[in-house]
């Protein structure tokens, strides 16, 4: 515990300086194997960590997504998502802002990213919400609020490093992500009723776009809508599996994208090069986090931790709360991804541990509510939702960061103003999600249980 204690002071340390989180992970996990088991056991591990990576057959799921989700990128799809959102609800009063936060999610479903969805977004919809009156504040908090929906909504990178991680069926969240997504899209929506319940000038109403020529737009998107329900859809049937869906997938989006004729030779270059960049820095990550893993796991920290926690007063709920609790914190200081990688390890063990099902009086009970089949899947999007709120809380909200930059004549203080009732309806749909479990797992308990 004191070795591993230590190792996470140094890795927070070398984080601080800016190191990048791949090689902090990396280099303070083989520091601290080496320490407890020797020179040549970390060396062993780190190699299988990078033969296990390269060889893993699911992580194929990666690159192939990413790349879908270039191919949209470049067809066009945002801009033909938001008129299609646009033509539906633009005419009531904050629908340009609601019509943002459904190609968002629309957008994100596909694309897989969050800091894409944003910034390609606020090039799409920024534009449209300041022609007609709309306030800085409530235009760029449903950029940033809907971009978050990326880490959720399937196919998502970051379920899919989970899944990885704590070795998870990636189709089973994937599952149990759509349904939260959905609700989140929900709650955003309200959020935008709030404001401009509180303030009708924040998003004043825009002419109504006759019924004959609101179906153009939607039709515009069909191809692309009908590809991501064929992923989805053959994901959760079982007719393919992650990796088939997503060849299928970014397949689809290329030979779309050439049907439109919106692919030069040097588009395709740039799609393949952007891919192989940001599947090869996942993987880096991916490495680095699994050898930290390796090392938090052989310290003995996770065990420490269950004997902590089974041995104290609290209930299992209340070690739940205190665990996303310490997600909320350290989404002040972290980046999204980084906080994942290096809480996982350490609390995945503790979550199964207190999943174990406990007989009083001859009847079995599950002391969170959830069958220990289905804890991780349930715990995962617990995790993921709570990273959705690190992205737009300050100080260090990614997604308001990616627009300040984007957008250099709106003050951080302005998104992180407009961004509020935002998180403030994440925060009740985290607390959904953590009292009424069958929100998360419904869907992979129907589909696979």
């Amino acid at each position: 515990m004191t070795i591993a204690m230590i190792g996470f002071a140094i890795l927070l340390l070398l984080i601080f300086f800016r190191l990048p989180i791949a090689f902090a992970m990396g280099i303070v996990g083989f520091g601290g194997i080496w320490v407890i088991d020797g020179f040549e056991q970390a060396a062993v591990t780190v190699a299988f960590r990078f033969e296990g990576v390269t060889q893993n057959y699911e992580l194929a799921v990666l690159p192939m997504f990413i790349l879908m989700g270039n191919l949209v990128a470049k067809a066009g799809l945002s801009h033909e998502l938001y008129d299609a959102s646009n033509a539906f609800l633009g005419h009531r009063r904050g629908g340009l802002s609601m019509a943002t936060v459904v190609a968002c999610g629309g957008f994100s479903a596909i694309c897989g990213s969050s800091l894409a969805t944003a910034a390609t977004m606020s090039k799409v919809a920024m534009p449209s919400m300041r022609r007609y009156g709309y306030s800085d504040s409530l235009a760029t908090a449903s950029i940033a609020a809907g971009g978050t929906l990326g880490i959720l909504i399937p196919p998502s990178v970051v379920l899919v490093i989970y899944g990885i991680m704590t070795e998870t069926s990636i189709r089973e969240l994937f599952a149990a992500g759509f349904l939260p997504g959905l609700i989140g899209i929900l709650f955003y929506l309200g959020a935008v009723q709030y404001t401009v319940a509180r303030d009708p000038s924040a998003g004043p109403r825009v002419e109504r776009i006759p019924w004959a020529k609101r179906w153009q737009p939607l039709m515009m998107v069909s191809w692309t809508l009908a590809l991501f329900a064929l992923v989805m859809g053959g994901i959760y049937i079982g007719f393919f599996t992650p990796n088939e869906a997503a060849g299928v997938g970014a397949f689809g989006a290329f030979v779309i994208a050439m049907m439109r004729r919106r692919l030069s030779w040097a588009d395709i270059r740039d799609v393949l090069v952007d891919a192989t960049r940001t599947s090869a820095t996942l993987f880096v990550v991916l490495i680095g986090a699994l050898t930290f893993a390796n090392f938090v796991n052989i310290a003995g920290l996770p065990d420490g931790l269950k004997a902590l926690v089974t041995g104290g007063d609290l209930s299992p709920v209340a070690v739940i709360i205190v665990i996303l609790l310490i997600y909320i914190a350290l989404g002040c200081v972290f980046e999204s991804l980084s906080m994942l990688l290096l809480t996982i390890p350490v609390f995945y063990p503790v979550v199964a541990a207190l999943a174990a099902p406990v007989t009083v009086g001859g009847v079995t009970e599950f002391p969170l509510g959830v069958e220990p089949r289905w804890v991780l899947v349930w715990f995962g999007i617990l995790a993921v939702v709570v990273t959705e709120i690190s992205l737009i809380t300050p100080p260090v909200g990614l997604n308001v960061f990616v627009l300040s930059g984007v957008l250099k004549d709106v003050k951080t203080t302005t998104i992180f103003k407009g961004v509020t009732p935002f998180w403030a309806v994440d925060v009740l749909r985290l607390a959904l999600l953590l009292f009424i479990p069958p929100v998360a797992i419904i869907l992979p308990k129907l589909f696979y249980g």
